[in-house]
């Protein structure tokens, strides 16, 4: 099994294996507007450890595990493995936590960023969050007018979080 990474390469003296996101709540619901790459994603929880979580994700006929670790500040290490898809479905039906997550990620590429876009299904229904993926933690970032209060460090708004207490259990 060969670690992929986050999808993006490695910027010079940051580790390979580092996601640096950035997470917001939306401000209101322009980007349903612009035009976007959807994606139906379920996962869950092999582990939900203060220090890592291991994930197992199903998306468009692929799966993968993930490792993550905690946080620091925005930053965290990430490993991701592509799986068979039939290992996937085993993993998330024999194995994981109760509840799924479950969303509809919407891509949309703006200059040389891409903000994912969330909006969650079953017990998490209701919620939506916005995430981009940034090469530096101090970069500057223009947050487009659809983009509300960040949430970035929260631990209440980790997807890992949201088994543990689901959005449609959470009080006002």
């Amino acid at each position: 099994m060969k670690a992929v990474g986050n999808g993006t390469p490695a910027a010079a003296g940051r580790p390979k294996f580092t996601e640096i996101e950035r997470k917001f709540l939306p401000a209101h619901d322009g980007w349903r507007a612009l035009p976007a790459t959807r994606l139906h994603i379920r996962q869950g929880y092999l582990c939900l450890d203060p220090e890592r979580t291991v994930r197992v994700r199903l998306c468009e006929g692929r799966a993968f595990l993930t490792v993550k670790g905690k946080n620091r500040g925005a930053a965290r290490a990430e490993f991701d493995f592509p799986i068979p898809e039939q290992d996937g479905l085993l993993l998330l039906e024999r194995l994981a936590l109760r509840p799924f997550v479950e969303k509809i990620r919407r891509r949309i590429e703006l200059g040389a960023l891409v903000w994912e876009v969330d909006e969650f299904a079953g017990e998490n229904s209701g919620l939506v969050l916005i995430e981009v993926e940034l090469e530096d933690e101090n970069a500057p970032l223009v947050l487009p007018d659809w983009v509300g209060r960040e949430v970035t460090g929260d631990p209440r708004w980790a997807n890992s979080a949201l088994v543990r207490e689901p959005f449609s259990r959470r009080r006002a």
